[in-house]
């Protein structure tokens, strides 16, 4: 009965008040009994969550119409609706009078059970509505408060956060900074030992013992390996310190001035170069060149002996939400530009390892470089906001797809 709708019947006689609840039988409701105005406002003090009163007019010592005034003063009761039930209410003046008290319907006695039973479900039905939209109403509030206090957490993380990557940006500034000032300095003292050791290779080295001129050799050997070194450490950190200058560039461009550079390269291992480019790509020129030249580097490198080089080059416009892919904005459009080889290519379970600093997937004694040039290209993506990501297979070559913001 919890549930139940409640009834509030107010008569000073307990027949009128049996005769109701016969009326209004078999319905579910749950009846609450008041033999005076007196009476019915002390219930009403306890429990406020009545659908509907029904009140008998003629009562002693305070009769319904001024028990209705009482309640309609109440702010938590005056929406509660009253009929009243009297048998003589049959002038205008009195039925005035009841409306004005607080009133919303009567019904003279003898009462119409049909007519008492239509009233009475209409006001139960719009206070079973009322309820339910309350509740709603409770639960739409409950969430919101939950969201709010959602939304304040998220917003405190997200400070957070934010704070963390610019500290986390500027320490990567500085180490840029701390490895380019690191190796600039550091060629000083390699260009005097390049110096000298040219000096002893042009005067001194055929007076050198067989096991002198071994460990002369290496002694080049090692400075050369420096050079190139620190030269790609230079490149690498220049990569983060430049200013990004953006341009609308036709990637054919690009590829021209690339295999104008590396022409001697390409003879060697007969390479062909395929290009198919649709729209322009808006990039930072000069960082192109040198993210292209890494990649073709690194195609002739791992190129298979017995075979003449193939590099293809496409791009073709895409829209981030059909990617699907986490670290790329749904609702932004993209450049994308593949770069496929038929080198020698590698296991797929190194297809995020490939872009480290000093990363090798094969033999330095069997293939020459310093491990940094496919991070300088992981850096340059990042400088123009996009991804990169490898897809290889051993001895059918690498594709490298690379996304930049159009």
């Amino acid at each position: 009965m919890d549930n139940a709708i409640k009834i509030l019947l107010v008569d000073d006689k307990k027949e009128n008040l049996l005769s109701l609840q016969v009326i209004l039988a078999d319905r579910g409701y749950q009846f609450v009994e008041a033999t005076s105005g007196k009476d019915a406002l002390r219930i009403l003090l306890k429990n406020q969550d009545f659908a509907i009163i029904l009140m008998d007019v003629q009562m002693p010592l305070m009769d319904g119409f001024e028990t209705a005034e009482l309640i309609r003063q109440s702010d938590k009761l005056k929406n509660v609706p009253i009929i009243f039930l009297t048998a003589n209410m049959n002038t205008n003046e009195y039925i005035f009078k009841g409306y004005q008290s607080g009133a919303v319907d009567y019904m003279i006695k003898p009462l119409s059970p049909e007519i008492l039973q239509a009233k009475v479900t209409i006001f139960t039905e719009l206070f079973r509505k009322s309820q339910e939209l309350k509740k709603r109403e409770e639960e739409a509030r409950a969430m919101n408060e939950i969201i709010l206090k959602t939304n304040a957490e998220l917003a405190l993380q997200n400070t957070a956060i934010a704070k963390h990557a610019e500290e986390l940006r500027k320490k990567n500034m500085e180490l840029d900074a701390f490895t380019y000032i690191s190796s600039h300095d550091l060629q000083e003292p390699l260009r005097k030992i390049q110096t000298f050791t040219n000096i002893i290779l042009s005067n001194e080295y055929p007076n050198l013992s067989e096991n002198g001129k071994i460990k002369f050799d290496r002694i080049l050997y090692a400075t050369n390996r420096m050079r190139e070194l620190i030269n790609s450490l230079l490149t690498f950190s220049r990569a983060t310190l430049v200013d990004r200058k953006f341009e609308s560039v036709d990637l054919s461009t690009i590829i021209k001035d690339v295999k104008e550079a590396l022409h001697e390269n390409l003879l060697e291992k007969k390479a062909v170069i395929v290009t198919d480019f649709h729209d322009k790509a808006t990039i930072i020129p000069f960082q192109f060149i040198q993210l292209m030249e890494n990649l073709i580097h690194n195609a002739i490198k791992f190129s298979q002996k017995e075979l003449p080089l193939q590099i293809t080059i496409k791009s073709r416009l895409v829209h981030g939400f059909d990617l699907q892919i986490e670290k790329l904005a749904a609702d932004v459009n993209y450049c994308h530009i593949t770069f496929g080889d038929n080198g020698i290519g590698f296991e797929p379970q190194h297809n995020e390892k490939i872009f480290g600093v000093f990363q090798r997937l094969h033999g330095k004694d069997l293939y020459e470089g310093t491990g940094i040039g496919l991070a300088i290209v992981k850096k340059i993506v990042d400088n123009h906001n996009g991804y990169i990501d490898a897809v290889g297979e051993p001895m059918k070559g690498v594709t490298f797809n690379i996304y930049i913001p159009y």
